[in-house]
């Protein structure tokens, strides 16, 4: 028989700041206990680098620029067909709890009720962030990305996470009373670790600030970002926005805090299961839209495709699941596909998707290409990346590559680039890159849909106005 379907997903994840991803000292039970008793996916990638893009193609199974959702102004609506659509039309009841992201509750998004959904501020997003054209762009000099306070606390956001913990507890609770024994699918949105960079207490003290690591290759030492790194990071610099360096320690505990605070929502969430005998009959999946810098490069937040931005966590445990480690590569739209196959729907999803059941049954296959893609907040140009075999190839438009060993060299210290032993490698790349999008084209094809949006809207003054001005802001909720 068909198992139930919980999807949860955080918000701005980093991929190794969990105990079972080997991280020294971020503390996820939870999430470590799910991993052991299932598969992780030690190499998962989201489609984009940034929330409304990225969820927009988990929902369909299609990279953004088949989409054409390029940026947070640019919300799913519905009118491309997803995995909801596909469990409902197989008859399968599929709800939401949290954040979506998407635009409106009113569209049909492919659930069958939404409860205390998160959408985009106002039904449009930041649409004051889709002027990325270098002469026209927004630099904000005032306030600052990561929130006006940095620290122990309680925010808008962990009160909505709070209640989505809650609303979910009480939903499997319903549920396992309900005379109605058909499998369901339920997704489950959280909002932490994503900014502002206030956590609870006694999670906070999990991490004493002055007792934190240093960052990697932080510019004070020496090291020069990419141009257009560089240039994207401008917009926000939130690096340069913190009053002293005890700040900038507390912005690091917090981020940490946040991933043990989401941790302890799993938790009660995991235990609702249990305590309602559930779990026997449940897979569950656990992921993250994308990830975070947390100060690396003296980046913080998303919106590039180094390895702390671009990967996700990745888990999936249930009935019939062995414990293991999945190495070979995979995106989020696999996990679309998966979705819609654990309940013998079909997905038309990108061409190289397929289902994590098949791809963790198979052999360890590390040339399996995997690729992402960013023409969002503060780009001056479309950027692209193709990870295949020990290769991660980043392709800016107008900019020069990036090129990393990540065999050899897993926190991207060094860009092969520059290197004339290795252009053969990134003509071989680029041209598998090609295989998938024409970078130029796509680039055009994202500004002149990012110029129609601000025109609609009444041109760019009209746009400056236009969209929360960094965290979208929740629900309210009691």
């Amino acid at each position: 028989m068909t198992s139930n379907l919980l999807i949860l997903m955080s918000d701005e994840h980093q991929a190794r700041a969990m105990g079972c991803a080997g991280h020294p000292f971020v503390q996820t039970p939870n999430l470590d206990t799910l991993a052991q008793n299932g598969i992780r996916f030690s190499n998962a990638y989201t489609p984009s680098p940034i929330c409304v893009p990225a969820r927009a193609s988990f929902a369909t199974g299609r990279y953004v620029h088949q989409n054409r959702l390029w940026d947070n102004a640019m919300p799913y609506t519905g009118a491309i067909p997803g995995w909801g659509h596909a469990l409902q039309k197989k008859g399968v009841r599929s709800e939401s709890i949290g954040k979506l992201h998407y635009r409106a509750e009113e569209d049909p998004t492919g659930f069958d009720k939404e409860h205390i959904p998160m959408m985009v501020a106002g039904g449009v997003g930041m649409v004051w962030a889709s002027i990325r054209k270098e002469d026209e762009r927004v630099i904000v000099n005032e306030g600052r990305m990561l929130g006006e306070y940095i620290g122990p606390g309680s925010s808008k956001y962990t009160e909505y996470d709070a209640a989505v913990t809650k609303r979910t507890t009480e939903w499997i609770a319903e549920k396992s009373m309900s005379d109605d024994h058909q499998p369901w699918c339920l997704y489950v949105g959280l909002v932490a670790p994503h900014f502002p960079l206030v956590v609870p207490k006694e999670f906070y003290e999990l991490y004493p600030p002055e007792s934190l690591p240093e960052v990697k290759l932080h510019p004070k030492y020496g090291y020069r970002r990419h141009p257009w790194v560089e240039k994207q990071n401008a917009m926000m610099d939130s690096e340069a926005k913190f009053e002293n360096a005890d700040e900038r320690l507390r912005a690091l505990a917090s981020y940490y805090g946040l991933c043990s605070w989401l941790d302890h929502n799993v938790g009660q969430i995991l235990n609702a299961l249990a305590a309602h005998g559930m779990k026997g009959n449940t897979t569950i999946m656990y992921t993250s839209d994308h990830g975070d810098n947390v100060g690396a490069r003296g980046l913080w937040g998303k919106s590039n495709l180094y390895q702390e931005s671009v990967s996700v966590p990745l888990v999936m445990s249930g009935p019939g699941i062995k414990p293991d480690i999945c190495e070979t590569p995979v995106s989020l739209l696999d996990l679309s596909v998966t979705i819609a196959s654990h309940f013998g729907a079909e997905l038309n999803a990108a061409v190289r998707c397929q289902s994590l059941v098949d791809i963790a049954a198979s052999p360890t296959d590390m040339d399996r290409t995997i690729f992402s893609e960013y023409h969002a907040a503060g780009s001056v140009s479309g950027a692209f990346m193709l990870r295949k075999g020990k290769w991660k190839y980043i392709h800016y438009v107008g900019f020069s590559p990036e090129l990393f060993d990540l065999e050899n060299d897993p926190e991207e210290l060094n860009d092969l680039a520059g290197n004339p032993n290795f252009s053969d490698v990134i003509l071989v790349l680029d041209k598998e890159l090609r295989q998938i999008c024409d970078p130029d084209k796509t680039d055009a094809q994202a500004f002149a849909d990012q110029a129609a949006l601000i025109e609609h809207h009444g041109g760019r003054e009209s746009a400056l106005k236009l969209g929360a001005p960094a965290a979208t802001p929740p629900p309210s909720v009691k």
